[in-house]
């Protein structure tokens, strides 16, 4: 496909899905709002680049960040209606992971 066929909207879709730790911190969040922690160790990220992403992710109105005015403060994460759509393309994407991907391959 040419690049300059390429929708608009469909390359800012792309870019935003494509930052590394992004689709695996949809995929997380796809069962319900998650603590910070409870994310950071589920995916072995950093916690400085799973702020950045779930700042972008803030942004652009896919998460939700809520916090809880208890002692200690509470703060949770969860996707909003526009990330919650995504669902049918991360299934889609672990239905083809599982058929197409061999487990001695992954690293």
């Amino acid at each position: 496909m040419n690049q300059s066929t390429l929708c608009p909207r469909f390359e800012k879709a792309m870019t935003i899905l494509s930052q590394r730790w992004t689709g695996l911190i949809i995929y997380k969040l796809l069962s319900g709002p998650q603590r910070f922690c409870a994310i950071e160790s589920s995916i072995s990220v950093s916690g400085r680049v799973l702020s950045e992403r779930l700042k972008d992710l803030e942004q652009q109105g896919i998460v939700k960040r809520e916090v809880f005015p208890e002692t200690p403060v509470r703060i949770e994460y969860s996707l909003t209606e526009k990330g919650k759509a995504l669902e049918p393309i991360m299934i889609e994407i672990e239905k083809w992971s599982q058929q197409w991907l061999e487990q001695d391959n992954l690293s």
